[in-house]
């Protein structure tokens, strides 16, 4: 049973597979998210029904970054801009808007799963949010696709 639990899960290679695919083709994005999971970091106004669901296009973040316990990116809603953190065991599903193809995983994946580390243990204990312990990106200029 021990080599079961070790095995590390599904959900984040799959969710990166389904979202270069559905960016290849010219879709968007949209990562479903459970708002009341531990250490989800989001905009709290636009969660319903204790979900949120966040169009995750490139044209629509900024620094996105899809680890394998989280993903982690910049968006704008409303005008301003906020840093989202949502770890894999709240990610719903991946689908793309046009035309619902995608993906939607076991609530149950992680269940008997324990990682090495916890990855946000030590900045939740003294009462950081996940981003706190993140490096900040230098700012340099970077190419633009202009149309």
């Amino acid at each position: 049973m021990s080599e079961i639990t070790s095995i590390t899960p599904t959900r984040p290679y799959m969710v990166r597979a389904l979202y270069q695919w559905i960016e290849d083709n010219a879709l968007t994005p949209y990562l479903m998210v459970d708002a009341t999971a531990k250490n989800v970091q989001i905009p709290t106004e636009h969660v319903q029904d204790g979900r949120i669901v966040l169009n995750i296009a490139s044209r629509a973040t900024g620094n996105m970054s899809m680890e394998n316990d989280y993903i982690h990116f910049n968006a704008r809603f409303g005008g301003v801009s906020q840093e989202i953190w949502v770890p894999l065991p709240a990610v719903l599903g991946i689908y793309a808007k046009e035309n619902s193809q995608g993906m939607f995983f076991d609530p149950n994946e992680y269940d008997n799963y324990q990682p090495e580390e916890e990855p946000f243990t030590s900045t939740a204990k003294q009462g950081k949010s996940p981003a706190a312990s993140k490096p900040k990106r230098d700012n340099k200029a970077g190419l633009k696709v202009l149309k």
